[in-house]
């Protein structure tokens, strides 16, 4: 079985590669990618079977880079490991993870012993792992009256690429007043109509659309890598978009 760890630090890298050699010894050889886009390449060429990922890289990120691997190969069992227990890393992999497909999703501050029980359920018995302080995390600073549905989800993301409300409504195949409604509903589930209501006392005023964007990303639902993933993924929809309104040639 070959394993391919995709991590920009070095020493990360080695302790994953040693952590890997005690805790499975199904591994026959272990490769090691610098970069999300170098990890995809290797992905590829290799045919690997599973991954070991980090989230924050240059070139390409994590969930960019597993979201590659796994458009070509679905059954890629992956564990991603971070320093980070954002919403926003969670929500990311879960939009681009195949049905029936293995993930785990542990941090780097756990233990090698959690560390190695991970990767043994994720890589070699395809078992779905999340580690339990992301849950703690979560538990902590999202009440359940106050998280985010899908639809809402979306919608912020359009947000925070600068979208008026007709582009997203066109983008996300909504009415204009659905995408109003999931607007005011953000706004609510985030706080920003609780200072609004406060600064109604004699305060400066706000944007709620800026306000939005600030409570989301000071909560971790939102994070630079998710950011930029969904760039791309609108500057994909906008390019399909462009060529089906190209004037077909005579």
């Amino acid at each position: 079985m070959k394993v391919l760890i995709v991590e920009d630090d070095q020493f990360h890298a080695s302790y994953l590669q040693d952590t890997l050699a005690e805790a499975l010894p199904e591994v026959t050889e272990t490769l090691h990618a610098i970069d999300g886009l170098a990890g995809t390449i290797e992905a590829r060429a290799g045919r690997i079977e599973a991954v070991v990922m980090d989230l924050q890289m240059d070139k390409q990120n994590g969930i960019e880079a597993a979201r590659t691997i796994w458009s070509e190969r679905p059954d890629t069992r992956i564990l991603f490991w971070s320093n980070y227990s954002d919403e926003a890393y969670l929500r990311g992999i879960s939009q681009i993870v195949p049905e029936d497909s293995a993930y785990g999703y542990v941090l780097k501050t756990a233990t090698r012993e959690r560390l190695k029980l991970t990767m043994r359920a994720v890589l070699i018995e395809g078992q779905i792992m999340v580690d339990r302080e992301i849950h703690r995390f979560q538990r902590r600073t999202t009440l359940p009256r106050n998280a985010l549905d899908d639809s809402e989800y979306a919608v912020l993301l359009d947000l925070a690429l600068g979208l008026q409300d007709r582009r997203i409504a066109e983008r996300r195949g909504m009415s204009l007043r659905t995408v109003q409604n999931r607007l005011l509903s953000l706004y609510e589930k985030l706080g920003v109509l609780d200072d609004e209501i406060g600064d109604m006392a004699g305060g400066t005023g706000f944007n709620k659309r800026v306000r939005a964007l600030n409570r989301a990303i000071a909560m971790r639902i939102l994070n630079a890598e998710l950011l930029e993933t969904s760039q791309r993924d609108f500057d994909r929809w906008r390019a399909r978009r462009t060529v089906r309104t190209l004037p077909a040639r005579p």
